[in-house]
Formats: C-alpha cells, structure tokens, sequence
C-alpha cells in the first residue's frame, strides 16, 4: 500500500514491472481500505490477482469462511473496482503464515484450522502457494525491437523505476530489464524518457560502466552472482550515469535500441515552500546546525535518493531554498529528519506551483483526482467538506455491503491544503484518502473562507499559568505554562476571526490583601499539539514555522506588532482602490 496519500504516485510505477498480484486478505476482517486502493490501480492495468485468505486459523475466520460471507465481500469489492469477468475468475489460496501452511483445498484448510488433522509438510507448506504464482500469473512480457525471436538477443533495454544515491557505490536504478541481457563491467548509455527515435543515432548519449549489480532477497539488497542479468529481471545498477531520472530508458552503448521504453512518467510537484536557517529570537539555542548555507547543502543532497523532490535558490531571499514537494507529509518528513539531525530552521507556508497556458495566457493550476474510503455515516461530511470552499467535484459514490462508502473527487490541490487533519477529526480517522495528479487547468478561483484568528504574543519571557489561565477562555492554547515565548509568537487559536496580540507572561499581582479569591486554583486545558505536516497546512500566509530538535513552533513572519498593523492597513487599502479601480 502507499502509505499515504502524497505516495500514491509510487504505485503505479512499481505496478509496471510486475506481472500479477497477491491480493492477502485477512480472513476474519475482509479487505482493508487501503487494500482497495492498491487493488484498484492493479485492476485498471489489467493484472489478475491470486487471492491469499491469510490466518485461517483465527477463531472467528472459518465460519466467515463456511457461510461464504468473506467471498461475497470480496466479490463485491472486485465488481466495485471495475474488475472484469477474466479478473473475477481468480484462484483462493487458504493460509496461516504463522502455522506455516497453505492449501487451495477448502476441505484440508478446515482440517488444519480445526486442529484436526496436522498440515502435511510435503503438500501443504508455503510452497504450494508458490506454485500457484507459477501456474497463474503470466512470465514476464518481453520487449523485441529487432524481432529475434530469443529476447535474450535482443539489444538490453531496461526502465528506470526508482534512482537513488550511495556514497561508496555512486548513483543507482532500481527497475525492470524489458529485453537483452546487462552485466557487470559493461557500458550503459542513457536514453531520455521523452527522446525523438529520429535524435537517438545521431545524440551524444550520458554513458557510464556498470560497477556492481544487486537484487532484492526479501527486505535486504544483496549481489547478484553471477553478475549478469537478463530479461525479466528485476534489478538494481550501481554505476549508472548521474543525470538518470525515473522513466529513462538504459541501453548498452555499442548495441542501443532504437527507441526509449514506454513508462508512466512521475507525478509532478504540485507545492513548494521556502526552507532557510532559523531567524527567531531563540535561534541557536536548541540546535547544533543553524547556518542557512549548511541547510540549503542537506536539501540538495536529499535530492539524491528523492526523485520526487526539487530544490532550487529563492529568487527572493538568497539565504533560503525553494523546495517543491507532492504534499504535505512528503515535506514534513523531509522535516523531521532534518530537525533530529539537529538543523535548525524556518520553513514559510506553502504554495501551489501554478503555470501560464502558451496559447491562451491563462492562468493554471494543478487538480487532483482525490479517492476516499470512509464509513458511510461520514459520506455527507466530507462531500460538505471537500464541495463547498474548497472547489471540489463529486464524481462518483459506491456503497459496499461493510458499511463503507467509496467517493472520487477531482479537486484543485489547494483545496487539499490542511483537509487532511480536518477528515481525520470529522470522520474519527476512520477516512482513507489518497490522490494523485491529473493535470493542470484553468485557475479556480478564491479557495477557503477567513483564516482563523491567533493569539499572538506580545511579550518575551517564560508563559504564567495565571497567564494562560485567562487566556484559554479567549480560544485554544498551543503551549503550557513554562514554555518560552517571544513577541510575534503564534500561542493559540482565537475563538473570533483576526489576531489578537496577548500577554502570556503576565504574572499575578503579590500583595498582602486578603480577597475570597486569594487561595481559587488555576486550571488550564491540556495545550493542543500540531505534528509538522499539520502545521504546514494550518499557517497563514503572514506565519512562518520555527523548526528546532526540541521544539516547533508558529510565529509571525514579521515580529514587531506595530510594523504588521501598519502592512495590515496598507493592504487593505490596495485592496480598496483595486475593488474601486474594477468598478
């Protein structure tokens, strides 16, 4: 499964170098959500499942499985998927990976999960169902180029699935070899994904000598020996030229093909941020790596094994980093490492890449296609939440017989800014929502309502609880009592629209009057905490984010309250003569 809804992409070019798919269902729950979605994606490419109903053995499997409710369920779900009637006529394999056993025999699979009958180690081990991947998943479809029949002697073709970096080995292609054989010590040349046929004879093709060849034995990378590989396999190449990206074509340089392979090119960015060394008053205090030049150099370098990531000089302000990103979680993990790394930074609030159309002048924008699997109590919540500010359009809806509701949107990725911490609160985490990018149009317009109101603090020091006492009847506190605070520093959200310049430092007076509220206990709620990639999509855009080993937190770009009041009403005013300049 992709994990998460900023790595969907990743799926699609994985499911190019495969030929089938297991589909392994836990026979007491049925298919997860996010089970759904993977399958749906390989149903659309065409591939044929092999059904693996895992943990027979569990003590409430084997009567879903006798009153066929775990086969209706699944036949359900593949006829909600679009699966056709060639897909539908899979093979059920019954397994317990724990026991150690796998039969497609209903009657033995009783057996063995009764306890009645011990599993025979001969006929009924895992090895059974290695020979059903065998007989019904297809070998692997073979390029030919020159028409010879032995794809073997066809010129070495291979796609460039995922690249990566290492510093001992040099850059490296994961992906599938589509004709001809590879091995160690020989030539490669590199092929663009998007090269004119007509170009390849006559262009200075990147080369490189191949220094080492790995394959993948269950979650580790080991060495191929014999070092050479041939059509079919799945490998990785270390050696390869350094400009490779994700859908090239390599080819050995003394016998190319005469065209690139035809893969799914990457998802594009669709967000960018500005990435610069911490510039708060607490800078330096947390953190061991503050200098914006050492920050822009660790981006760069993590460009090396994320293809997905672009990090370019601000135009703006040369101390900061461009960095464009899928989406949210993408760069908040990209964060995190950072910040346990020690690096200290300020990350400003992200931006939608837009373009300009060529023929007409347009502005553009990217929309994404979003898929959300959500109990069906919820469905109206998030067709309220996704239809109205945010721009979204409902596609299509499918109930399923588990109580689950199926919803695809096309949406512009704007309006994905910050939803996915508002689905999880309306729909108690229960939604599964995954997109991937369809394309760029027309701009949509004004997205979103007014931003919500802060608390901003205006004062430096270490926060009271008499302090916040009182001010957790104005909204929702981000901090506790002891915490540093500075003036510009977001400490909460107001409960009315507009920011609100607080005091959190504020102690109680101390006198020597005896009052009935002299001795009253002061109660402040637990504070509310934001993971980073929460953060990102909850700033407006006059905050930025203080990312420090020990600490995040929301401040205003510009500190001093006076100098934002006074911007504040500049706009306001531009503003006006716009609106009086379009009547």
């Amino acid at each position: 499964t992709p994990g998460h809804a900023d790595f969907a992409g990743e799926v699609d070019r994985v499911l190019t170098m495969i030929d089938g798919v297991c589909l392994v269902v836990d026979a007491a729950e049925g298919a997860m959500a996010q089970t759904k979605y993977v399958l749906s994606r390989a149903l659309r490419m065409g591939l044929k499942p092999v059904l693996v109903l895992n943990k027979c053995d569990k003590p409430d499997a084997w009567g879903r499985i006798e009153t066929g409710e775990v086969e209706n369920e699944l036949f359900e779900t593949f006829h909600s998927l679009g699966a056709d009637d060639h897909q539908m006529d899979y093979v059920t394999v019954y397994a317990s990976g724990k026991a150690g056993w796998a039969t497609t025999d209903l009657a033995l699979a009783h057996q063995y999960s009764s306890g009645q009958n011990a599993p025979d180690k001969q006929t009924a081990s895992m090895a059974v169902l290695l020979d059903t991947i065998i007989q019904n998943i297809p070998p692997p479809d073979l390029s030919t180029f020159h028409g010879i029949l032995d794809p073997t002697q066809e010129p070495f073709a291979m796609a460039a699935t995922t690249v990566g970096y290492d510093n001992f080995l040099g850059r490296l292609c994961t992906g599938r070899i589509y004709s001809g054989t590879v091995a160690k010590n020989d030539t490669v040349a590199l092929i663009p994904r998007d090269m004119d046929p007509q170009n390849i004879p006559d262009a200075a093709l990147s080369a490189n000598t191949i220094s080492a060849m790995f394959v993948n034995r269950g979650v580790s990378r080991t060495p191929l020996d014999p070092p050479i590989a041939k059509a079919g396999d799945i490998v990785t190449l270390a050696g390869v030229p350094d400009n490779i990206a994700v859908g090239d074509t390599l080819t050995l340089k003394s016998n190319p093909v005469n065209k690139a392979l035809q893969t799914p090119p990457i998802n594009p960015p669709t967000l960018s941020i500005e990435i610069g060394g911490n510039t708060s008053p607490l800078a330096g205090k947390e953190g061991t790596i503050v200098a914006s030049s050492r920050v822009r150099d660790r981006l760069i370098s993590e460009t090396d094994n994320n293809v997905t990531l672009n990090v370019t000089k601000s135009d703006t302000d040369s101390d900061r980093s461009v960095v464009h990103a899928r989406g949210e979680l993408q760069l908040g993990i990209l964060i995190e490492q950072m910040r346990r790394e020690g690096y200290e930074m300020t990350v400003s609030p992200p931006k939608i890449i837009t373009s300009m159309c060529e023929s007409t002048g347009e502005k553009l924008e990217p929309f994404e296609e979003v898929i959300i699997d959500v109990e069906s109590e919820y469905s109206g919540t998030v067709i309220d939440s996704l239809t109205g500010e945010r721009k979204g359009l409902l596609l299509e809806m499918s109930d399923s017989s588990d109580g689950k509701t199926r919803m695809v949107f096309e949406i512009p990725t704007r309006g994905l800014l910050g939803f996915q911490n508002e689905i999880a609160t309306l729909t108690r985490g229960t939604a599964v929502v995954n997109h991937l990018f369809l394309e760029n149009r027309p701009y949509a317009g004004v997205i979103g309502g007014i931003d919500k109101g802060k608390l901003v603090s205006n004062d430096v020091g270490k926060s009271n609880l008499f302090s916040l006492a009182n001010l957790a009847k104005r909204g929702v506190l981000f901090i506790e009592a002891g915490e540093e605070v500075y003036q510009g520093m977001v400490i909460g959200e107001s409960s009315r629209p507009g920011d609100l310049d607080v005091n959190p430092v504020r102690a109680k007076e101390t006198n020597n009057m005896r009052t009935v509220n002299k001795e009253e206990k002061l109660y402040v709620p637990p504070p509310k905490r934001y993971s980073i990639e929460e953060l990102i999509g909850y700033m407006n855009d006059d905050e930025v984010l203080e990312v420090t080993p020990k600490s995040v937190r929301l401040r205003k770009a510009e500190l001093d309250a006076g100098v934002r009041e006074r911007a504040a009403r500049t706009r306001k005013k531009q503003l006006m003569a716009a609106q009086k300049g379009k009547k």
